[in-house]
Parts: C-alpha cells; sequence; structure tokens
C-alpha cells in the first residue's frame, strides 16, 4: 500500500495519552493524568448553547468566527489582558490546540526551526513536525526555577530558526512569568527577528503572581497570542479557542482557516459569548478552588518528603519521582496506575527534561487527589 507522508510519520504518540487509555480499560482509577476541570460548566453558559441549536444557528460563519464573539474578546483582551488590538486580530479556533497549530502554519515553513520549552505541552513538539518543521528544545531546569535562560536560548539559534514559543502561567510546570524576564524574551525575539507564539491558555489560574500578557509588552508586533476557553470555563469539549495575531494577517489566516475547519460550529460559538460576556464568579470559584486543592497537596508532599515543583498557576503538581523510577518515568508510570490504581502523566511526555517526574492534575476533588498522592513512594 502507498506509504504515509514523513511529516505525519514524525510526529510522536503522546505519552500523556498512552495511560489515559491504558486507564480507561481498568476500574477504580483515580484519574490525574489529564487535564480536565471537574467543575460543572455555569449554566448561562450551557443555555446559551443549547438556545442556539433550539434557535437552529447551525450555518456557516465566517472564517474567524462571528463577529459578537470576536467584540467580545476584543473587550476581554483590552479589560484583562491590558492591550487593544482590532477585530481582523482575532480569530476563533477550534480550542487552543488549533490555534497553536494556525499560529505555527503562518510562521514555519518546511525545515524551519522553533525554540520550544522543555518540559512542555506536548502539541509544542507534535504540531511543527507535522508541518515538517523542526521543534527545538530550551532546557527549564529546576536550579533556574524552570524558567527560560536567554543566553542559552542565543545558543541555540541558527539561520533556520524562525519562532520562540513562550508559555505562561506553564504546562506542565505552572511557572509564571514576570515582566522583566518577558520582556528580556522579546529582547531575545527582536535581536533574531524571531515570531512569538505566546500560549496562555492558564491565564486566569495563578495564585498570586500576576498573569502578564506578552502581547501587552510588545513594541515590535511580532507576537501571536493562543488563548482557549477549555480550561477557564471547563469547556474541553466544546473546542472553542483563539489567536491573536499581528496587524496585517487576517486575508492570509482565512484562507488556511478555509483549508482546514472552514469555521467553529455556530452554538459552541454563542456558548462562548455568554461565557465571556456573562458572570465570572465562576470562574473566581474554580480559582481558589485549585489553589486549595494546590495548598493542600503541597502541605502533603512536604510530609511526605518527596520533592515538587510549587506552582504559581495553572492546576498542575510537577513532581520528582527519580528516586523509585529507575531512570524510566514512563514504564515507572505505567507500573503505577496497574498496582496503585493512580494516573499520572510521565514527564517524558513533555520533553526529555521530564525524566523522573511526572505532571498530576489539582482541578478535581480533593479526597482523590490526596489519597492518590499518598500512594507515591516516599524518598
Amino acid at each position: 500500500m502507498p506509504r504515509l507522508s514523513e511529516n505525519a510519520l514524525s510526529v510522536p504518540p503522546s505519552g500523556i495519552r498512552r495511560i489515559f487509555e491504558m486507564a480507561a480499560e481498568l476500574d477504580d482509577i483515580i484519574a490525574l493524568s489529564v487535564g480536565e476541570p471537574e467543575l460543572p460548566v455555569a449554566r448561562h453558559i450551557l443555555d446559551a448553547g443549547a438556545q442556539a441549536w433550539n434557535d437552529d444557528v447551525t450555518h456557516y460563519t465566517p472564517n474567524d468566527g462571528i463577529a459578537l464573539l470576536r467584540t467580545a474578546i476584543a473587550a476581554k483582551l483590552r479589560r484583562d489582558n491590558h492591550y487593544l488590538v482590532s477585530g481582523d486580530q482575532v480569530h476563533v479556533t477550534a480550542g487552543g490546540a488549533q490555534a497553536l497549530h494556525m499560529a505555527m502554519s503562518l510562521t514555519l515553513a518546511p525545515g524551519d526551526e522553533i525554540l520550544i520549552p522543555d518540559p512542555g505541552y506536548a502539541t509544542f513538539t507534535m504540531a511543527p513536525r507535522l508541518l515538517g518543521a523542526v521543534p527545538v528544545p530550551y532546557p527549564l531546569t529546576p536550579d533556574g526555577g524552570f524558567e527560560p535562560d536567554v543566553e542559552q536560548l542565543d545558543r541555540l539559534v541558527t539561520p533556520r530558526t524562525r519562532v520562540l514559543l513562550v508559555n505562561s502561567p506553564s504546562n506542565p510546570l505552572g511557572v509564571v512569568y514576570g515582566p522583566d524576564l518577558l520582556r528580556g524574551l522579546l529582547a531575545f525575539a527582536a535581536r533574531h527577528d524571531l515570531w512569538v507564539i505566546s500560549d496562555e491558555v492558564y491565564e486566569y489560574f495563578t495564585f498570586g503572581a500576576r498573569h502578564v500578557s506578552l502581547a501587552s509588552l510588545d513594541a515590535d508586533d511580532r507576537v501571536f497570542g493562543v488563548y482557549s476557553l477549555s480550561k477557564t470555563y471547563a469547556l474541553t469539549g466544546a473546542r472553542v479557542g483563539y489567536l491573536v495575531t499581528p496587524t496585517g494577517i487576517a486575508n492570509t489566516f482565512r484562507a488556511a482557516q478555509e483549508s482546514i475547519v472552514s469555521c467553529v460550529n455556530a452554538p459552541a460559538q454563542m456558548a462562548a459569548v455568554a461565557a465571556l460576556e456573562g458572570d465570572q464568579s465562576h470562574v473566581t470559584a474554580a480559582r481558589e478552588r485549585y489553589r486549595r486543592n494546590i495548598e493542600a497537596a503541597c502541605a502533603l508532599l512536604d510530609e511526605l518528603g518527596i520533592r515538587y515543583q510549587r506552582p504559581g498557576g495553572a492546576f498542575y503538581l510537577w513532581i520528582d519521582v527519580s528516586h523509585a523510577d529507575e531512570g524510566n518515568v514512563s514504564a515507572w508510570a505505567e507500573k503505577f496506575l496497574v498496582e496503585q490504581r493512580v494516573a499520572v502523566a510521565p514527564g517524558v511526555a513533555f520533553g526529555a527534561a521530564g525524566e523522573g517526574w511526572i505532571r498530576i492534575c489539582a482541578a478535581g476533588k480533593t479526597g482523590p487527589l490526596l489519597t492518590a498522592l499518598g500512594r507515591l513512594p516516599r524518598p
């Protein structure tokens, strides 16, 4: 039979999904491997989506989203992210994952290189490979507070480097970058004439540290902002995100969008309008719940003597199990799942620098979270 494309064959399988699928075959599992908020979606959001279905709002929309939603997004960016955009800079996508894919599609050609965080979200590696581009990891280490080192980034740049990808708040690390670091990263990008893709999917979930949008500091119009409603509003299955682009890219985006999904489904877009314009108290409540979960989890890990990274944002814990995994955290996570009935994401699912670490999701109930952590092997 004919051979599949080299680009498709080069995309690595997700180590997170491997655990997720194994867990689906087992009973009595505490599932902490996938970033899935457990809180219910706010009723006014569900009602808006249901009303759209009942009113037969089921036809094509513009490639970059209905005007009502794009206007709501622009207002949210001005209010919460502290930067101004025109309507032509806002593009609705099928979740944050497609926003990432579109940003890379618009900035990378086959053979081009993109600097990605390691550890970092698995799609940061998968998406460029599907495009025939080359992901180049920049290590984030405990000694450096899991923050990028600009001098090290300078050493990774080659004539093929086109894009720097930045993720704050970080998945899987929970690190939140301050404005001085962000300005340093923008200066680095300007020095090497790079595009910057800023993944800000966890923007509303910070605990003390203030989230700063990279585009609010951008004087050169080089930042692509990636956002999602999935985590903020617990709408993971609705698949609504958005990409905020530099100026002058709208027509190119629309042509590319037409070739992939044409547009995001209309009822989900109407639900997104309600999410952005409606009462936000449920978002505040979710953030407080995640903060309490993380505080309780950190207290238990301290008691157990297990090393971890205390998160400043997102809703994950990055935990060191190198004392128990015998140098193969993927195999250890599978064994831990079978023997202890706890699903965790192995750190290498986020890059080679994740060996010896696991990521657990703290967006569920507190009791099962603490029970699962109590099953971790002590040093």
